[in-house]
């Protein structure tokens, strides 16, 4: 009974040493990949001076909301009730463009969101293409990602295949 307990756990034992020897997980820092792609970067710069100019024009927009508001505060006790209703309607309407101009901009479908498509979601692609070459031919299990803000306690340096994407890609450091 001994020597068969013996010869399972041997067995068992060489199997979980197997299947440990045929995984290997690798990491890359997306983040670091990124600020070292100079398209990325200038895509990047591009939508910030887009989303500055919009933000502009959406805060015009409230501002004007707002100083219609004002003024109607104070001339209120003068005006007939057909004035009052009429200038209230003129504020909520244009309350309402403001907010459709925020929306059209910065809403889920937004301008902002189709630029961010437009420039970004092909450098992206390239990366993860990359990525998934070098796991493919490295016979990686899986690759995380350190920068995704996932609960990553230790990476060790050695299997990080950052530098690996960037030269896949035609970057050097």
């Amino acid at each position: 009974m001994k020597k068969i307990n013996l010869i399972i756990a041997f067995f068992v034992l060489a199997a979980v040493t197997a299947v440990a020897q045929t995984q290997r997980f690798g990491f890359v820092d997306s983040e670091y990949i990124s600020r070292n792609i100079p398209a990325f970067a200038a895509a990047q710069d591009q939508l910030d001076r887009l989303s500055e100019q919009w933000e502009k024009e959406v805060a015009d927009a409230y501002e004007v909301v707002e100083q219609m508001y004002r003024a109607y505060q104070n001339e209120a006790p003068l005006l007939s009730p057909e004035m009052r209703t009429r200038r209230e309607e003129a504020i909520i309407e244009r309350e309402r463009e403001a907010r459709a101009l925020q929306n059209r901009y910065f809403g889920m479908e937004g301008e902002l969101f189709r630029k961010r498509e437009e420039l970004v979601k092909p450098i992206q692609d390239e990366i993860l293409r990359a990525i998934r070459e070098i796991a493919l031919e490295g016979n990686y299990t899986a690759i995380f990602d350190t920068a995704s803000g996932g609960n990553i306690l230790f990476t060790n340096p050695r299997f990080d295949i950052s530098d690996q994407v960037l030269e896949r890609l035609g970057y050097r450091n």
